[in-house]
């Protein structure tokens, strides 16, 4: 029988953390890149346009182009660990919108609930609260910054 001791569920070392980070970093912003990609290149600005009026989204001609380019930049942001504490805010925000005035009156469950979008909203603000960590374009710029 194994012992488990509090030591195994110690933080782990800033290599570890950094690493972790990056995972969470990339794999997130490849899902916004993705859907924003979706948005632009399928549905097209228009027909992103008309989904957000015809699920009453105010302001839908704006709002669906800017999400969709938000979601797209912002994924590759993330991707690259570019501005990820300001990119965080801006997705973590669509996430918000989605859940509450699409989302929200599907329950929980996918694919109409709100368990998908819950998740990218937690990745996002995660990433603003732990930062995109070493393995970033944002830590590259830090370190250059330090060293002028």
């Amino acid at each position: 029988m194994t012992t488990t001791t509090l030591a195994s569920y110690s933080a782990p070392g800033r290599e570890r953390l950094d690493l972790g980070l990056a995972v969470l970093r990339v794999i997130v912003g490849i899902v916004f890149l993705a859907h924003g990609a979706q948005k632009l290149f399928v549905f097209g600005l228009d027909g992103v346009a008309g989904a957000f009026g015809g699920m009453g989204i105010p302001l839908a001609g704006v709002m669906g182009p800017l999400v969709a380019f938000i979601e797209l930049l912002g994924g590759a942001a993330l991707v690259l660990g570019l501005f990820t504490r300001i990119t965080g805010i801006a997705l973590a925000g669509v996430m918000l919108g989605a859940l509450v005035m699409v989302h929200l009156a599907g329950g929980f469950f996918a694919p109409d609930g709100i368990e998908f979008v819950l998740t990218l909203m937690a990745a996002a603000i995660a990433l603003v609260l732990a930062g995109p960590g070493a393995y970033s374009l944002d830590a590259i710029l830090a370190r250059r910054r330090a060293e002028a």
